[in-house]
């Protein structure tokens, strides 16, 4: 066999292999999300039943965290512009969760199997931490900014008020609080 054609050939296995199918295509609208990804309609309803968090609040901290896409990762850092230096955190999936908190909630709840590119686990990751953030600093599962603050900073971080001194975060905070409300709107309107 021709080295051109062996070329070929591992390009076309590695293109059909691995991944995940992908991100919805609209990740603006809630009914389209939920017709288009069915297992993320699941994994939502699951969620809100097991842990009180409404999907709209869910599903606007993922957008925000990941845009829906299981191998969401943070950027590399880089020294002198060139040397990659490892990335700037832990943070993987479409829950963002870090390694330590991951390895918290698996170890809290008994899902030991738990992925973080799971959406099934992602959510009951984020029902979980967002029951820690009502129980720890008394943020109403319904209040999506607030959750989202001490989703980012951490319990701690958030009872003691770190957002405050960062004004892209509270920018970030109040759009992913109104993203929730638009999902909230769609999703009253269509059948999930």
């Amino acid at each position: 066999m021709s080295r051109l054609l062996r070329i070929g050939l591992v390009v076309l296995l590695a293109s059909c292999g691995g991944g995940g199918e992908g991100p919805p295509r609209n990740l603006d609208n809630a009914c389209s999300i939920v017709r288009e990804k069915p297992n993320y309609l699941s994994a939502f309803e699951r969620t809100e039943r097991r842990w009180g968090v409404p999907m709209h609040v869910q599903m606007a901290t993922i957008y925000q965290e990941s845009k829906f896409d299981a191998d969401a990762r943070t950027p590399y850092r880089w020294a002198i512009g060139v040397i990659p230096m490892g990335r700037q955190s832990s943070a993987f999936g479409y829950s963002q969760a870090l390694d330590g908190t991951w390895d918290e909630y698996r170890k809290q709840t008994g899902n030991r199997g738990a992925r973080r590119d799971r959406i099934r686990d992602a959510t009951d990751f984020m029902g979980w931490y967002m029951n820690e953030s009502l129980r720890r600093n008394n943020i109403s599962l319904s209040d999506a900014r607030n959750q989202y603050l001490a989703y980012h900073e951490g319990q701690t971080g958030y009872a003691r008020g770190t957002y405050r001194n960062k004004s892209w975060l509270m920018r970030v905070s109040s759009e992913v609080g109104q993203r929730a409300q638009v999902y909230q709107s769609q999703l009253a309107s269509c059948r999930v």
